[in-house]
């Protein structure tokens, strides 16, 4: 999630766990612990591809954050001038303040290495956007009222809980939107495809689906209140002739290992040169996709790597209205939004006759 929710958490956190002992304090320092993980955004490794894998890396590692916050907590009991809070309570307070950082990391899109610095995939189980101003906003409400108002603990605990309310309702509305997908994906046979099913931008109403199948990725949008409207699929190429060349690359490998098999790979003409570029499909939206890397150029008949990877402008058509139109989509079944609007041509494979 976005700083300003992570610190609005840890704030809420904080004020919940020793508001009522320390006041402001607890709110203030909160926000602080609930910020700490995110300052890997400074650290530059030197490359596009590991710069964006290792982000949400060693400072979001539950083991890592364990530790800190056991530490924190003994300074804090030898230290601090609140004789009276017990080292149980100060561990609670440093715990919850950092650890719920990266396990909000985790339903989002992106992936977070909470068991870092064991060797398995980032964890993400999407169910908010990585911007969501009802979730920040129910947060930042809690945290005003302890520092205007004073009373510390009630406000806080009051936003926190409400929040979790929110994240559980976002956990139904994706179980009540993959129950509606379960028809489909049997029809089709797509059952068993890699599927990734999240929230679009800034609201839990309107859902992505995409479903990786060989070299085919399908899109749909869901909403909660399309009612008996069958969802649209649009199919896509992704350029997976184009994966053992990359695959066989180290930053390649990478890639999957982040975000694979949600990956299209496509030759790009950059300053003259054939270069393979990969672009991550998780992260934006068909049409206009953040992240896309330059791995490798064509010399002959070899893919030769570069040295130091490349993020490269994503081929786009996009438009700016493109959110208006999430917006219409999500309170309107009947209000059409094809994906396949924003994609380049080439890119096309399937798109329904209502596109």
């Amino acid at each position: 999630m976005d700083t300003l929710t992570q610190a609005a958490l840890g704030a809420a956190v904080g004020g919940t766990v020793l508001g009522r002992r320390l006041g402001r304090k607890a709110v203030l320092i909160g926000a602080v612990l609930g910020s700490l993980p995110d300052l890997d955004v400074f650290l530059d490794y030197g490359d596009a591809v590991a710069n964006i894998t290792e982000h949400r890396g060693f400072t979001h590692s539950l083991f890592v954050l364990t530790g800190l916050g056991t530490l924190l907590a003994l300074l804090a009991r030898r230290l601090a001038t609140a004789r009276d809070i017990s080292l149980g309570r100060w561990w609670a307070y440093f715990m919850l303040c950092l650890v719920t950082h990266p396990l909000l990391d985790v339903l989002t899109t992106y992936g977070t290495q909470i068991w870092w610095p064991l060797a398995v995939r980032p964890s993400a189980w999407p169910v908010v956007f990585i911007i969501d101003p009802l979730y920040t906003l129910l947060l930042l409400v809690g945290v005003g009222i302890a520092l205007i108002g004073g009373n510390a603990q009630r406000g806080p605990a009051w936003g926190l809980s409400l929040s979790c309310v929110y994240l559980l309702f976002a956990m139904l509305a994706k179980g009540m939107v993959e129950q509606r997908l379960a028809p489909l994906l049997a029809e089709r046979g797509l059952e068993e495809a890699p599927r990734l099913v999240q929230p679009t931008p800034f609201n839990t109403l309107l859902w992505r689906v995409t479903l990786i199948d060989g070299d085919r990725q399908h899109e749909s949008l869901v909403g909660l209140l399309d009612g008996d409207t069958p969802p649209i699929v649009e199919t896509f190429r992704r350029g997976a002739e184009l994966e053992p060349a990359a695959m066989a690359l180290g930053k390649g490998r990478r890639l999957d290992w982040f975000a694979g098999p949600f990956l299209r790979y496509e030759v790009r003409k950059i300053e003259g040169r054939e270069t393979l570029v990969a672009t991550d499909l998780r992260l934006g939206f068909p049409g206009f996709y953040a992240f896309s890397y330059a791995l490798a150029i064509r010399e002959e008949e070899a893919w030769l790597p570069l040295q130091v990877t490349e993020m490269v402008t994503a081929d786009s058509r996009a438009e700016l209205d493109a959110l208006g139109q999430l917006g219409a989509r999500m309170l309107d079944a009947q209000a059409t939004l094809c994906t396949s609007h924003f994609v380049a041509d080439r890119w096309l494979v399937d798109v329904p006759q209502s596109c």
